[in-house]
């Protein structure tokens, strides 16, 4: 599984209504992406219980993946794809032992290596490192330099997510430093045509591995 974590990392927005929300990922799916963390921190829960269905039967029908940030209990009840987890959002080996080894195990660990080398150890399937670049969602944010993610595919048997500020600019020299996943909000779901920014996303991979 962990050796499939390569792409697109769309993060949904907080302030989308459901059917914007669902509308823009399903353009987001349609231009390539295949994995989808719902990031919903303000929602009433029952709102998000209901928002965390949909995007799993929309995901389903394109073959992606749903990932849901900070919420174990979340993900178990719609059966996600997986869990993304910050530093105080729980333990990783519980939440490990709770999802069992099909699903996906994400860790925030800002710009800071040791937290990686925890949370590899404690059996996640990707360590996140940012802000790799000036971010509208979180400007008071450590920046992660790019050399955090060449010394992790050296030392570290998981895959490596960038987000923070990624744009197509920037993207390629994040891509050429180590990073496996670009995990993009604004950039993505601010684009005049979601889908077709998706897929330029999608090809700065396919361009990498050539």
């Amino acid at each position: 599984m962990t050796r499939e974590l390569r792409g697109l990392y769309a993060i949904t927005p907080e302030a989308a209504t459901t059917d914007v929300l669902l509308a823009d990922v399903a353009a987001a799916l349609a231009g390539g992406c295949r994995l989808v963390q719902l990031r919903d921190k303000r929602s009433p829960m029952a709102e998000r219980v209901a928002r965390a269905r949909a995007l799993r039967a929309l995901t389903r029908r394109h073959d992606a993946r749903l990932i849901v940030n900070d919420d174990l209990a979340l993900a178990m009840l719609v059966e996600a794809d997986g869990v993304h987890l910050g530093t105080t959002d729980g333990d990783l080996r519980t939440a490990r032992a709770v999802l069992g080894r099909e699903r996906i195990l994400g860790a925030s660990c800002h710009a800071d290596f040791a937290t990686a080398q925890a949370a590899a150890e404690a059996g996640v399937d990707y360590v996140a490192f940012g802000t790799v670049a000036p971010s509208s969602t979180k400007p008071a944010a450590e920046r992660a330099p790019l050399a955090l993610f060449a010394r992790a595919r050296r030392e570290l048997p998981v895959r490596c997510c960038a987000i923070g500020g990624i744009t197509p600019d920037n993207a390629p020299a994040v891509l050429a430093a180590g990073a496996d996943l670009l995990a993009v909000i604004t950039d993505l779901f601010t684009a005049p045509d979601i889908a077709a920014r998706a897929a330029q996303y999608q090809r700065l991979f396919e361009e990498h591995s050539a």
